[in-house]
């Protein structure tokens, strides 16, 4: 069983920066996609970035290409996501995962194909 513990949320002015870490515990990642999602009051959740554990390939959701950057640490076993010119529309619940989903835009965005979530951390952005 993997688990998934999210940090670093915070309440921060726009034009700032953050840096969520995601910390994998339990069994290995190593052959999972990781990902990002978003889950904004009242909307649903949304895909923010994802990473092939494996190869280190990563994707960005067109909402965050240039702002956000995933990266990770294999020593810490650990996932980061650097948000960079922070918008209001930015802020939501952030939350990790796993899964195997497809390789292409419609699988990354898919909930469906996540197994393991985190149990979120709250990011706020004022204008």
């Amino acid at each position: 069983q993997v688990q998934l513990a999210e940090s670093g949320g915070a309440l921060v002015q726009a034009g700032a920066s953050l840096r969520l870490s995601c910390a994998v515990s339990g069994r290995t990642v190593s052959g999972y996609t990781m990902a990002w999602f978003r889950q904004a009051l009242g909307k649903e959740r949304e895909y923010v970035a994802a990473t092939r554990w494996s190869d280190g390939i990563v994707d960005y959701a067109n909402s965050v290409a240039g702002r956000f950057t995933l990266s990770r640490d294999f020593a810490q076993n650990t996932m980061f996501l650097q948000m960079n010119s922070l918008k209001p529309e930015d802020a939501a619940v952030y939350y990790c995962a796993t899964g195997f989903p497809p390789w292409t835009a419609t699988g990354l965005s898919s909930i469906q194909h996540y197994a393991h979530w985190g149990q979120g951390t709250q990011v706020n952005v004022s204008s």
